[in-house]
């Protein structure tokens, strides 16, 4: 068959919109209890302390791992097992979306916690869904194109509520919005309706197999004391950009910067810039392998923040904002395909969904414990100095690199079951 025909049927099926659609589901609850929350608040005159101790909202994607085996257990009486989790936890997360706009930040702060705790523990919960439907319906050739779409769709909804949200703010109170947001939910629902059914596969046959065989297959097939590391390096790599993302939208409120201004410049082109940086560095990796690429981008990352440091010196600039924002986000781009293929390596083929739950929620514990102080921090040094922190926060998980991705690594620096030595993928010609 010709190539190009090929490539048409693939990407142009009826399984590849439904994933850009549920890859949209996906992405559209996170900033929502977030970057767009924060917003928010900081509009409301919330104190900066506690916006930035609203990043523990999203505990649940960081423990996500807890109860990812019930849902490869137990099944939804409806769709089958994968589309009914789906369904349920979309429907769910409409409603608790819906609920958003009757909240009031500044008069009742605790009910609006519970209320984006609520919206995190679906949107983890649905997460878990996502990636064992794309992995369970999609054929060995069509991997790449599934995770293709499924990002794209996952990126729109961060620009439909990072940036058209923040928009829609300047004109429409902060509850219309939410309410808006939350029929964006009907998106992903009417793509599960619709889609196809993967093959059935046999569940766990215990609850308590479900648990124990991918954590003890991780730990066995790295050893005790390297497989902790590993996850030590999985929270520390992207800790200098948590930091960033975690204070970048009070930062520029407080800059002078108006939402709309942010919604169009870091929403929309920053969405953008971090797209591109993505797939150029999947491309880089291609040549320079993963060991070469998490180094390379890593420094990238970390110094990507002075960016930030300069426009909190110049203040109010547009030129200098437009700068800080594109390669901000280019490089956050690089740094995260590189790790998410390393993520992917780590996992068993066998146990992906239980042991890529584990590990992406390790990942998510920088993102939202272990900045949930920045805001006080940055009350204390101001700003420039918040952002020479955040370069620092950066070191560490690079310091750990050399223990298990070396810059010229042997062969048997694979661990993976089900994948051949390559040696071009690890970066050692």
């Amino acid at each position: 068959m010709n190539p190009v025909r090929s490539l048409v049927k693939v990407f142009g099926s009826r399984k590849m919109a439904a994933l850009t659609l549920i890859g949209f589901s996906s992405g559209l609850p996170l900033f929502l209890t977030s970057r767009t929350l924060q917003a928010w608040m900081t509009v409301e005159q919330v104190d900066l302390g506690a916006i930035g101790l609203f990043s523990l909202v999203g505990l649940p994607y960081s423990l996500k791992f807890i109860w990812s085996p019930l849902l490869d257990r137990f099944a939804v009486p409806i769709l089958g097992r994968r589309r009914g989790w789906l369904i349920t936890l979309q429907i769910g997360l409409l409603i608790a979306i819906a609920l958003m706009a009757g909240q009031q930040p500044k008069q009742a702060l605790q009910l609006l916690a519970i209320n984006a705790v609520a919206i995190a523990f679906l949107s983890a919960s649905q997460d878990i869904a996502a990636d064992a439907y794309r992995t369970d319906v999609l054929e060995e050739l069509e991997l790449g194109a599934g995770a293709a779409v499924f990002v794209l769709g996952y990126r729109v909804a961060l620009l439909f509520t990072g940036s058209l949200a923040l928009i829609l703010a300047d004109s429409l109170p902060w509850s219309s919005v939410y309410l808006l947001m939350s029929l964006g939910m009907g998106i992903g629902i009417i793509a599960t309706l619709f889609a196809p059914e993967p093959k059935e596969t046999s569940p766990p046959e215990s609850l308590l197999a479900a648990v124990i065989l991918p954590f003890g297959e991780f730990f066995q097939r790295q050893g005790v004391i390297r497989g902790y590391f590993i996850l030590l390096f999985i929270v520390l790599y992207k800790l200098g950009d948590a930091f960033v993302n975690n204070m970048s939208t009070p930062f520029l409120l407080q800059t002078g910067f108006t939402q709309t201004d942010i919604g169009a410049i870091q929403g929309g082109m920053g969405l953008i810039a971090t797209i591109v940086g993505t797939l150029a560095g999947g491309a880089i990796l291609s040549r320079i392998g993963i060991n070469r690429s998490l180094w390379l981008f890593g420094v990238l990352q970390a110094v990507s923040n002075l960016a930030y440091y300069i426009l909190a010196n110049l203040g109010k600039n547009y030129s200098a904002l437009v700068l800080t924002i594109n390669i901000e986000n280019f490089c956050g781009g690089l740094g995260t395909a590189a790790f998410v293929a390393f993520l992917m390596n780590m996992c068993n083929q066998r146990f992906s969904a239980t042991q890529y739950a584990l590990l992406s929620s390790f990942m998510a514990v920088s993102r939202d414990i272990l900045v949930a102080d920045a805001g006080n921090l940055a009350k204390i040094t101001g700003w420039p100095l918040f952002f020479i922190i955040s370069m620092v926060a950066a070191i560490p998980g690079l310091l750990l690199l050399p223990f298990f991705a070396p810059w010229n690594p042997k062969p048997v620096a694979i661990s993976r079951p089900g994948l051949e030595e390559d040696e071009d993928l690890w970066g050692t010609k």
